[in-house]
């Protein structure tokens, strides 16, 4: 049901032969807006561009893979091979590694992951709160996101802890500068000022990048809408694919005002609306209209669908938490007692809030259901796979001071904190890096000959490690220069002390070795077949995969082929499917979310409508909506007041509202159906 026909409808068709002019595809969910990108990147191809000047934006590298795969299934791996098929972040580290010097960075500059920008926050805020500088964190990256520098962001501090928050911007990007580094906000930012600023270095990239799609456009912030518009340049060829009933990640920078913008900065725009839906059935379709026409509209569109009503959606109500995870394996195991769901990995409970999982969790891991928890712990997360990353980001850059500290101390080697704390002292009074002052004639007026040697011992190391990696290229080669590596340093044994329970020691190494295992992949090209003509790209060293290892960590989504249900955020929901969906907690103060002290302004609550209007849109075949009659609020039980968005759906309650009873009854006589086949066919055998 998920998968558009073979041949395009009207709408789909008119996106993509308007090739002159800006144009902006209104893609309802499920419309099938992936496929009118792929098909308009072959008909750029057959209007005469060429695929080096054609690039496809994404905001994930899995969506950025999936258009990659459907772009060489439909155009051939040899033409496909040099679009450019990336997130905003990746053109951004291209366009940095090739032009960096215009705008003060070096050749091998490094990408600061979320743990190292904490800890120069805390330095430059001079605090060890860890949460303190978390709360910066979120404030400069909002900051960045809106195209505002230190001084600019202090000229707009609201009250004194936005005002102290753009003094420790100001020393956070001077640290930042020292460092030779960038974090993931300026992988957009800097591109941007370089096109804005450099007329040279615009027409090249304008040049370059001759017809541009975007992808998710209602997520774009405000500096990716001017990047975008940098790129484009007074040509304006270009077409944005996005839908503003699904712009719902304001709270991290994106704005629909960017939409807005769209037909004032550029009024010969060709809108077209995608309203046919490949996805789910009637029912579902019209509770989501329903919902979603409450808001203002900026472009009308109405979904709609040829697979019939189908099941009514289903209203469920249940006591508490603990009841409305029993009724939702209930129903999970109900739709697969009738034969209509063969597997575990056809369901997803969605949730507003993180918290809501665990009951869940605790109910599937009862009934013996397998699950997983989408948006938990990253394998890229783990600590094991930091330390990789620290020692592989020095390497790179030998001024990136926090990858410095992480490898000099991970595993331990006999340098103490007071030792790096002088090296610290040091290296910030003659400006310059911790690896730099490491070789310092004159450090011997602050440390002992001991210590100094044990820094030169790892000095030399790394300098020889780094020289090993830039001449090792092809995935054997690198396996075993990693391999050496980890048993040089004795990280094996290092895993093993720092555990107590050898399972857990054991667990980690098998993640340590499956990072091998995709650095050496990197490393040994990507190879693809075309009409049984195998094609392969070229081999990387190892330390070329380690100069784009941050940016591509920051976004790496590894897939899970499993056969289990899943849970998930309803924003982590976004661009996901499912043919039944469990959608919990409806209920006021949760789903529209809000805390007890905050005021629910209009756009707040027309961001959670469109939040709750993405989650029924998940659903391919039914949808069940779960609200509470009473929740736990802190430490206390309240009362539950159903959502205003199950209203808005305007369901018919007694057609709609799930009757426990008759579901168990028909769980029952289709188990019982089950083992009456059972005992037949054993009946039969020899």
């Amino acid at each position: 049901m998920a998968d558009a026909p073979p041949s395009l409808n009207p709408a789909q068709l008119e996106a993509v032969h308007h090739l002159h002019g800006p144009c902006l595809v209104i893609a309802g969910a499920g419309s099938g807006k992936t496929r009118v990108i792929t098909q308009k990147i072959a008909r750029l191809l057959q209007a005469g561009y060429q695929s080096k000047n054609i690039a496809a934006i994404t905001f994930t590298n899995k969506a950025a893979q999936e258009m990659r795969e459907r772009a060489k299934h439909l155009i051939g791996a040899r033409a496909a091979k040099d679009l450019v098929i990336s997130t905003f972040h990746s053109l951004g580290v291209r366009i940095l590694r090739s032009e960096g010097s215009r705008v003060g960075l070096k050749e091998q500059f490094s990408i600061l992951d979320s743990d190292d920008v904490l800890g120069v926050l805390r330095d430059a805020g001079g605090t060890v709160d860890a949460n303190q500088a978390r709360s910066w964190q979120w404030t400069i990256s909002l900051w960045k996101n809106m195209g505002l520098n230190a001084q600019q962001a202090a000229a707009a501090a609201k009250d004194e802890d936005e005002h102290t928050a753009a003094i420790v911007m100001a020393r956070y990007q001077e640290r930042l500068a020292a460092y030779g580094a960038v974090d993931f906000d300026d992988l957009i930012s800097l591109p941007l000022r370089l096109l804005t600023e450099d007329a040279e270095a615009r027409g090249k990239w304008q040049d370059l990048l001759r017809y541009v799609l975007v992808d998710e456009y209602q997520d774009t912030n405000a500096v990716q809408y001017e990047l975008l518009k940098q790129l484009v340049g007074e040509r304006a060829m270009f077409t944005a694919v996005g839908d503003d009933d699904q712009s719902i990640y304001g709270w991290r920078g994106a704005t629909i005002e960017n939409l807005k913008r769209l037909p004032l900065d550029y009024p010969q725009l060709k809108v077209i609306p995608l309203e046919q839906n490949y996805r789910s059935t009637g029912a579902i379709l019209r509770a989501a209209n329903n919902v979603i026409a409450i808001n203002p509209k900026l472009f009308q569109k109405k979904l709609w669908s040829e697979f019939g009503d189908g099941d009514p959606v289903a209203l469920v109500e249940s006591d508490g938490e603990e009841h409305e995870a029993e009724r939702a394996v209930a129903r999970i195991n109900a739709l697969r007692g009738d034969g209509r769901a063969p597997k575990f990995a056809d369901f997803a409970i969605l949730y507003r809030a993180n918290h809501q999982a665990r009951v869940f969790e605790k109910a599937l891991r009862r009934a013996d259901i397998p699950y997983k928890v989408s948006g938990g712990q990253s394998f890229f997360d783990k600590s094991e796979i930091k330390d990789l990353c620290g020692w592989l980001r020095l390497l790179v850059n030998q001024d990136d001071d926090p990858a410095f500290l992480r490898a000099i101390t991970t595993p331990k080697r006999g340098i103490g904190h007071q030792t790096l704390g002088a090296l610290s002292e040091f290296s910030g009074k003659w400006k310059c890096s911790m690896y730099e002052a490491l070789f310092a004639e004159s450090l011997g007026t602050v440390l002992s000959k001991k210590a100094i040697g044990s820094l030169h011992e790892f000095g030399r190391y790394v300098n020889e490690l780094e020289y090993r990696c830039r001449h090792t290229e092809g995935d054997e080669a690198a396996r075993k220069l990693l391999l050496e590596w980890l048993s040089d340093i004795g990280y094996e044994q290092h895993l093993l002390e720092s555990e107590e329970n050898e399972k857990i020691a054991a667990a980690r190494w098998g993640n340590v070795l499956d990072f091998v295992d995709w650095v050496a992949k990197r490393c040994g090209g990507q190879k693809s077949e075309e009409d049984g003509i195998s094609f392969v790209e070229p081999t990387q060293t190892v330390l070329e995969v380690a100069q784009t290892i941050s940016v591509i960590l920051s976004l790496a989504e590894r897939g899970d082929e499993q056969d289990q249900v899943t849970l998930t955020t309803l924003h982590a929901s976004k661009g996901l499917e499912w043919p039944h969906v469990f959608l919990a907690g409806v209920n006021e103060g949760i789903l529209p979310f809000k805390a007890d002290d905050e005021e629910m302004t209009p756009q707040r609550l027309e961001e959670e409508r469109r939040l709750m209007y993405v989650g029924i849109t998940r659903a391919r075949t039914t949808l069940a909506v779960s609200t509470l009659r009473r929740r736990k609020k802190s430490r206390e039980i309240v009362m539950g007041i159903p959502s205003r968005f199950i209203s808005e759906m305007k369901l018919h309650e007694s057609g709609n509202k799930e009757d426990p009873r008759e579901r168990l009854k028909k769980l029952r006589e289709a188990l019982a159906a089950k083992g009456a086949a059972s005992a037949a066919a054993q009946s039969k055998e020899p």
